[in-house]
């Protein structure tokens, strides 16, 4: 397996980050560990994966994947999503074997769904299913109790303690040591957003519980004096479509199409909550299967004119290694490290292209 660090502080470009044969260290802000209640260690690792199982030869490298994570000596394992092409079948069946599958987990394995798993479920290939009943069967599957996937627990707080939000079980939230963590249920697909009535209502109700999750996670990471908040989910929000039109310009980025956006009031909400919180924030997020670092996000038109289009520092995304290729990221917290965050790229020998 072959490694290679990244450290924010050599982040050059907005938007990727290339490789070379040298090894960066992106590095990114200040934490704690202490699990809440439990002593905790002085340094954590986390394995970061998604966008896996695609198709047959994508089914067989995943045990590959997998056996290396288990031998990983990892804290947890988040999984973003996309456990299934979005044409393949969305039935019972592969709902319960994934689960097996990520209860398997020698480590606590937290999961948050994909549109692979339920929105795009209507495709006629997938079985031509209503993508809300598939997704109701989605919680009822995966999200039970209070507890985590995998061999050994991590315990959760779900949004649907709240009666206000009570099905939205997959939203949750933890803190190891002094990190708080969470998940927010944003998919591709443009968030479900403008494919029929349907799927805007759905997307609507959840777009409120998002943002409201969103905005309770940062107010606890304030209360609670955490010195780092890392957010997963799914979805790329694109935050090209945001760029300042200088950096839009330099990276022959598109505009933004004419159309609803599924991402909009979340990129809003997050500029707001990581410039309040002014510690270090990591995005970490699959969807557009292109390993990546960077610092993508700008101050808006809404700062003002002297501020529009600032990078805001204490910003990082990750995007983790998706279909067809068969890899993995180690997330690595430090509190001896100034910067507390360093990402790896974990390159599955056996995963490898063209490998026998």
């Amino acid at each position: 397996m072959n490694t290679r660090r990244y450290s924010a502080r050599s982040a050059v470009g907005p938007i990727t980050i290339s490789l070379s044969a040298f090894c960066f260290a992106f590095l990114v802000g200040c934490a704690g560990v202490q699990p809440a209640g439990e002593p905790g260690p002085g340094r954590f690792e986390i394995g970061f994966i998604g966008d896996q199982q695609y198709d047959p030869e994508s089914e067989a490298k995943f045990p590959h994947l997998m056996d290396e994570v288990n031998r990983a000596n990892l804290a947890f394992v988040v999984h973003i999503g996309d456990f299934k092409g979005g044409s393949s079948q969305c039935d019972d069946g592969i709902f319960k074997q994934r689960k097996e599958q990520f209860d398997a987990s020698r480590h606590p394995f937290v999961y948050t769904p994909g549109d692979n798993d339920w929105l795009d479920c209507y495709r006629p290939k997938a079985g031509g299913y209503d993508p809300v009943e598939r997704l109701a069967k989605l919680r009822e599957i995966f999200f039970q109790g209070n507890q985590s996937l995998g061999q050994r627990k991590l315990t959760v707080k779900r949004q649907s303690d709240s009666p206000q939000f009570s099905k939205f079980r997959e939203n949750v939230r933890w803190t190891y040591g002094n990190v708080l963590f969470v998940t927010l249920h944003m998919v591709g697909s443009n968030n479900n957003l403008g494919r029929v009535p349907e799927a805007d209502a759905e997307y609507r109700e959840r777009n409120a519980a998002n943002l409201a999750w969103l905005k309770e996670a940062f107010d606890v990471a304030r209360r609670e004096g955490n010195r780092a908040v890392a957010i997963f989910m799914q979805a790329n929000p694109l935050f090209e479509y945001r760029l300042p039109s200088r950096r839009e310009r330099a990276l022959r980025v598109r505009p933004a199409p004419k159309r609803p956006f599924g991402f909009t009031d979340f990129m809003s909400a997050l500029e707001v909550e990581v410039l309040a919180f002014g510690k270090t924030v990591v995005l970490l997020h699959g969807d557009t299967h292109y390993f990546r670092v960077d610092k993508p996000l700008f101050r808006s038109k809404e700062a003002g004119p002297r501020d529009w289009g600032r990078l805001i520092e204490n910003f990082t995304r990750v995007e983790t290694f998706g279909f067809p290729e068969g890899h993995w990221v180690r997330v690595i917290v430090d509190l001896n490290d100034s910067h507390v965050f360093t990402f790896k790229e974990q390159i599955v020998d056996k995963n490898r292209f063209g490998k026998p």
